[in-house]
């Protein structure tokens, strides 16, 4: 045995090696892509891994480099905005229309007469997806179960509607669960920027998507934002009520 190789073997005997030979070092473990759901986050973009410990300073500053490169990650562009509320039976008018359907949550398209409400009432709540009766009982409705009375306005899961947190997407696009903010407004239809504050309370909001959209209503880069039931007559015809593009979110975690 070669003294260079017998005294490997003695020092492995007794702890002193972990390893013995010419061999190169283990390359680290390739950091891979953060997975983006359906178009969220910026293509290629690497996750950024947990810095080591090395020290107060070396740890802050890898830490804030780390945030930095996060955060440019996740924010994305070229998002349409558009809002949905809750109607309410008062504010509208109309001919009587008679509206048939489940008198509550554990059925579909059923064919109970629900009451008689304004027609106008009755278009906002198929065309929002929910709207607070004279006697204050919901009248929702949603493509897969029709229209229904309920004690509250329901997303999709049956959870209720949560003013200026719930949103709804494409599942494909946006899973269930996904947070996220408005980082910018964008511009509304005729290419002028949305009302100021109405573009502030858009970007306060801490949004989680937990609605869906009526299928072949919404698309790779649109979400819904629910922004609470409508105060005033003629609610379409508000600063609240409009459709941005060009705007751009923010994952919030």
């Amino acid at each position: 045995m070669l003294p260079q190789v017998r005294l490997c073997v003695v020092l492995l005997a007794f702890g002193l090696l972990t390893g013995c030979g010419g061999g190169a070092p283990r390359a680290p473990s390739t950091v891979l892509p953060r997975p983006s759901p359906g178009g969220w986050a910026t293509p290629g973009q690497p996750s950024v891994p947990a810095p080591p410990s090395t020290g107060p300073a070396r740890s802050a500053t890898r830490t804030a480099t780390a945030a930095a490169t996060t955060r440019t990650a996740v924010v994305s562009g070229g998002w349409e905005i558009t809002v949905y509320y809750t109607a309410v039976q008062s504010f509208h008018d109309g001919e009587p229309e008679t509206v048939t359907g489940c008198r509550g949550l554990d059925c579909a398209h059923g064919d109970d007469e629900l009451g008689e409400y304004p027609a106008d009432f009755v278009a906002a709540v198929k065309d929002e997806g929910t709207g607070r009766t004279a006697d204050g009982t919901y009248l929702n409705w949603s493509h897969d179960v029709g229209y229904w009375l309920d004690s509250a306005a329901r997303d999709t899961a049956g959870a209720p509607l949560r003013p200026f947190v719930t949103a709804a997407a494409d599942p494909g696009v946006l899973p269930r669960g996904t947070t996220f903010r408005i980082a910018g407004c964008g511009h509304t239809d005729d290419g002028a920027p949305p009302p100021g504050p109405v573009c502030a309370g858009l970007r306060r909001a801490r949004w989680t998507v937990a609605d869906e959209f009526t299928p072949g209503l919404g698309g790779s880069r649109h979400v819904d934002v629910y922004i609470g039931e409508e105060t005033g007559p003629d609610f379409t015809d508000s600063a609240w009520y409009l459709t941005l593009t060009g705007a751009s979110l923010r994952h919030a975690p």
